[in-house]
């Protein structure tokens, strides 16, 4: 049921603090701040409480109020090569500290009084402390509903076998979780297995023990795996996404990349015919070695269709920036192709020039891709990306899976097929379809609308809370 807002509801929410609490990789940094916007516009003051590193510029957000901790984290876990043993150590050592600052503002009387802690579902040891400082804990879901399927069916698939993978079952179907084969399941080379297991039911476990989830989802796009774990889970749900575009519904937003936007890619796309551009950026943790960096030249140059790329520093093992390609490779394309640190990522999908995304399949681009309407080339790299990958390619049919390898005549191949063929105008048709379903789920009586309100209502139904100490 569509609730109507009033002016008294409007006040009672002005009075009450909700303190945030994002895992610092850029991936979850994102929707964690976009989530923040969007109840900050409903009313709501909002406090974020950031680790040292990947620490956000507080002065991008003069309307939020930022608390710090020092995690402590030793040089050699600083950087994220082993996501998993960085997760762990998180999860491990912030628990003091984070409940030292939680403390704080729940004795601070000059503040509003808290009404619930929002954490992101990996930084599940927050349970614990919220459980101690007796505020209620809700938990924000930065991925899919279909991979937190897989991710909460782990102990059965360990049971059954699938887990850990082995090299020769790679193309086996699992038949409890159709259509994902072994290679799809969400794993990450990491030095100790069992930490991504334990990583994994840390997070499915202290998800069922909050207070509600926030997804950045929508029905339309995912009813099926969201009843599915709404059965299996047994706590409120609430898919309000996609997040950017609700926010960008209520006001403007400011970045909160960690990353530079390089926008002469704009200008550029500017240049090119409609629907003409693949669009190439696999996020901001992948790496890949001087040779498939090398293919996925050759492939893009051998396509003929114009691309624009983002070569992060240190995407390519070994070097700096773009040091491997051959001399005047950009040159002897005639302008067909465009290479950049960093872009824009919203506004380059939504540039009536891109045709294609190739893409690592994270689920913000994923979900970006989808708003705009964009088909993808599917190349996952670790974990949520496989399952997603494999649910566009699959369920949705919104795009094409990489399946042989960075080999130059296979990406070529692939991308004409997307770009040129029938394949493409079937898979552009299916993706327009969407794009329009997401743009509904955000109107007044839409899913994501709707739920959004249940949000609101459901948090206020908080008890407020004012800790004094004595």
């Amino acid at each position: 049921m569509d609730r109507q807002i009033n002016s008294v509801e409007m006040e009672q929410r002005k009075g009450r603090r909700l303190v945030l609490f994002p895992l610092p990789l850029q991936g979850h940094i994102n929707p964690m701040f976009d989530l923040a916007n969007i109840l900050h516009s409903r009313g709501f003051s909002i406090t974020i409480i950031h680790t040292t590193f990947n620490s956000p510029n507080p002065s991008n957000y003069p309307h939020f109020t930022f608390r710090i901790i020092s995690e402590d984290l030793p040089e050699n876990n600083r950087c994220t090569k082993d996501l998993i043993a960085f997760v762990s150590m998180l999860n491990a050592i912030c628990g003091l500290p984070f409940r030292d600052c939680l403390a704080d503002l729940l004795s601070d009387t000059s503040e509003e009084p808290i009404a619930c802690l929002i954490s992101d579902a990996i930084l599940y040891f927050t349970q614990d402390v919220a459980n101690e400082l007796k505020v209620p804990r809700m938990v924000l879901r930065t991925g899919a509903a279909s991979s937190f399927c897989v991710f909460s069916s782990f102990p059965l698939l360990r049971e059954k076998g699938y887990l850990p993978i082995q090299d020769s079952q790679l193309e086996e179907p699992i038949v409890e979780l159709p259509p994902l084969r072994v290679k799809d399941l969400p794993v990450i080379h990491t030095n100790d297995p069992e930490d991504l297991y334990n990583v994994v039911v840390g997070m499915v476990e202290q998800s069922k023990a909050s207070n509600g989830m926030i997804w950045n989802t929508f029905e339309e796009l995912e009813g099926t795996s969201l009843a599915t774990l709404h059965q299996k889970l047994g706590v409120p749900f609430f898919p309000i996404g996609p997040f950017h575009k609700c926010f960008a519904v209520t006001s403007s937003t400011t970045s909160s990349s960690l990353l530079t936007h390089d926008q002469s890619c704009i200008s550029w796309l500017d240049k090119q015919d409609p629907k003409s551009v693949i669009y190439v950026s696999f996020g901001s943790l992948a790496s890949i070695s001087e040779t498939q960096f090398l293919e996925i030249a050759w492939g893009l140059a051998n396509s003929n269709q114009p691309f624009l790329w983002v070569v992060r520093p240190g995407l390519v093992h070994g070097s700096n920036w773009v040091e491997p390609l051959p001399n005047g490779f950009l040159e002897t394309l005639g302008g067909k192709g465009h290479i950049v640190k960093w872009a824009p990522q919203q506004q380059v999908l939504a540039h009536p020039s891109v045709g294609g995304f190739w893409t690592h399949n994270g689920w913000n681009s994923t979900l970006e891709s989808i708003c705009e309407g964009v088909p993808m080339v599917c190349m996952p790299c670790f974990t949520d990306q496989k399952v997603n990958a494999r649910y566009v390619s699959e369920v949705w049919g919104i795009g094409l899976q990489l399946e042989k390898g960075l080999e130059r005549g296979e990406i070529e191949k692939t991308i004409k097929r997307l770009m040129v063929d029938k394949d493409g105008e079937n898979i552009r048709e299916r993706m327009l379809n969407l794009k329009e379903k997401s743009n509904l789920c955000l109107s007044e009586s839409g899913s994501s609308k709707q739920a959004l309100d249940s949000l609101v209502y459901h948090i206020l139904s908080f008890e407020s809370l004012t800790f004094h100490t004595h």
